[in-house]
Formats: C-alpha cells, structure tokens, sequence
C-alpha cells in the first residue's frame, strides 16, 4: 500500500491531517494478484500486495481492540540487537552483520503483513498472533531491516498494525484512520521507549516501508522536524509511499549520496508506466536510488550494486536494472533476474527495497561516515 500527502479522486483513499493520504495504486485487482504470483516465485519480502480474503468483521471499537504492547518486554520487539533474529541476517558472504560495535542505532517501522489470511478479521493485529509474528520476521525483517545492520543495531518493534484493508474501504473509512491511529500510537510509544532505554544518545536512521513508511513519516514530523531531536538525524528512508517535500517544515530531501538529516523516497515501477489511480504527480520526492540524487537522468544498470531475492543466501546480485525518476515514480527495465527469462509486472513495491539492498546498506553506511565527519 502506498501513502500520499496529495489528493486524489479515485482509489480507496483516507483523509486525516495528522496523517499521510493513503491509497492502493493499482490498476486492478489482476495487477495485484499477478503481482503476487510473480514476485512469490522471486521475492519474499513485506508481503503487502497480498489479495484480501478477510476483512474485519465489525466496527471498530476502542474498547474491544488487541492488547497494547509493552515494549520493555523483548518478544514485542521484531528486531533488537542485543539478541539473535532475522535482522542478523546477511546474503552471501562479501557482507557481515556490524551491529555488536555499531555507534548507530536504526529505528525500523515493517510494512503491512496483516493482509487478510486466516483470524486477521479484526481491524489491528494483535501482538501475540505467532503465525504473523513469524511471517514479519522471516520477510520484512530479514529482506529489509537486515539490510541496515551493516551500519547500526537495528531495533523493529512489533505493533498493532492495521488491516491492509484499511487502505482498500471506501464505505469504512473512520473505522481504517482509527486502525491506522491506533498503530502510529503503537510505533510512538516504541520510539519513545527506545529513545529512552535504547538510544544511550547515538546518531540514528529512521527506515520503513509501506504502512511503515506512512508512521515514520507522522513520527518524524512530531518528534524530529525542527526539534532537537533532528540533530541526531543521520537519514530517513521512507519508501514505498509517495511523500511531499512539503509534508515537513525542516526535513528536506536528500539530494546528494552524502546528505544528512534528510529524507529519501521512492516507489518502483516498470519504465513507462504511470499507475490509473495515482497518476501524474511531479511534487511527490523521489530518489534514484542507485545515484543517490532527484535529478531525472538515467542510471545505468553498472551502477546498481546489489539485489536479494526469495533465495536470499545466494545474493546479493548486482548489474540487474538501471532506473529513472519520471511522473513521480522510480521507473526501470524489467530486471534480469537470475534463473528467470522475464518477471510480467508493473508494480515493484514488494521490491522496494529487494532490489536495491546492496545500494541502500551501502549508502545507509556512506551517510553515517558524513555524519561523524561533520560533527567531530
């Protein structure tokens, strides 16, 4: 699912001004589900494109939601450092997991993974639900927040995310924006604990995707934006969800491979393509994730460093697509994936982050180099 902090008058979109707008720019439920045929051949990664068999059966009441998290209890947490899980993980062998010495911490907000399997009928997941706990870790965390600890310990808190449903309604939309307030809260309260039994005072990366993307927006704006807290920013990537400049007061775009205190974005899909629901937008920031740079020039296929798919212990892969910043979109070729002829899609946003792991943990490492440079 993706987020907007512009209007639109198709697709299923919700409105808040505390939040970002949020919509499925899809043009079909076929996309969707050749999507998902596709990419689970290739990709094990947030699992947000997933086609929706339940939905919440009820209205949502304050009263009759999931138990809170209590985040000084470890199993609330997807990712910590200070134990073995599957944000340790590394693919390959030219790659290793630095975050026993790290003087970076990362903070790290999973997508949707609450997408209508079997029990999600209730509005917000809850916390103790074993099957979608293992389902984060084993793709979210390990295909993406894994990409960071090359740079920083890595801390993913698990919280009552809400139903994927809640970006598809159209009829039950108060009901989705209370789901979606009661996860910000969730991913608050985690922030605020980490920051004060985790941080120790250490630079940090806000990183997420997809329904992460839309918290750690909202948790930039009220906690970073123009706060003290700012200076201890080293990068933001928010991705998988369109975002304006404008959205902040004092965060701007990362317009250089070395920016600090800045954010990156994008939202991948196949060279040409505009998606119905969504448009045009030329506001939305988008960073070229192999360049490192909004500027709308070509990046050749040369430049890419390094992609991991559904085998993720035989990546990285690198040379396997170029990319574009056209329309408000990162755009590329069809990658040439290993062992398979050609991938029929449109809508790389499972992929976000898969196909750039190599690029993003690299650049993750490169802005924390700048960091400590600038404020020796």
């Amino acid at each position: 699912m993706y987020v907007t902090s512009g209007a639109s008058e198709s697709g299923a979109y919700l409105r808040n001004r505390d939040t970002l707008q949020a919509g499925f720019p899809l043009d079909s439920r076929f996309d969707m589900d050749l999507n998902v045929r596709a990419l689970g051949l290739l990709l094990l990664t947030a699992g947000s494109l997933m086609s929706c068999s339940v939905k919440p059966r009820s209205a949502f009441r304050a009263d009759a939601v999931p138990a809170a998290p209590d985040y000084g209890i470890d199993a609330h947490w997807a990712a910590l450092p200070s134990r073995f899980d599957s944000a340790d993980a590394v693919p390959g062998t030219g790659l290793s997991d630095r975050q026993a010495d790290a003087n970076v911490d990362v903070f790290f907000i999973h997508p949707t993974t609450y997408t209508g399997k079997r029990g999600h009928n209730t509005w917000n997941a809850a916390l103790n639900d074993a099957r979608l706990n293992l389902r984060t870790d084993k793709s979210t965390i390990r295909y993406q927040a894994s990409l960071f600890n090359g740079v920083g310990r890595v801390y993913a808190p698990r919280y009552r995310q809400a139903h994927l449903e809640a970006f598809y309604t159209k009829q039950r939309q108060d009901e989705a924006q209370q789901a979606l307030d009661l996860a910000y809260a969730d991913v608050r309260a985690a922030f605020d604990y980490y920051l004060e039994h985790y941080n120790q005072g250490r630079p940090l990366i806000i990183a997420a995707h997809s329904q992460g993307t839309a918290h750690a927006a909202r948790l930039l704006r009220e906690r970073f934006d123009g706060q003290p807290l700012q200076d201890r920013l080293i990068a933001a990537y928010l991705v998988g969800m369109p975002v304006k400049a404008a959205y902040f007061d004092r965060i701007t775009p990362c317009v250089t491979p070395e920016d600090t205190g800045c954010f990156c974005s994008w939202r991948t899909v196949k060279e040409g393509w505009v998606p119905r629901r969504w448009g045009i937008d030329e506001e939305v920031v988008v960073t070229n994730p192999l360049t490192w740079r909004t500027d709308p020039g070509w990046a050749d296929r040369a430049l890419h460093r390094g992609a991991v798919f559904r085998k993720f212990h035989k990546g990285p892969f690198p040379g396997l697509t170029g990319a574009r910043i056209a329309n408000g979109y990162l755009q590329i070729p069809r990658p040439r994936i290993p062992g398979y002829l050609w991938v029929p899609l449109r809508n790389y946003h499972v992929a976000d982050y898969n196909l750039f792991y190599v690029d993003v943990r690299e650049n993750a490492r490169l802005r924390a180099e700048t960091y400590f440079q600038d404020n020796s």
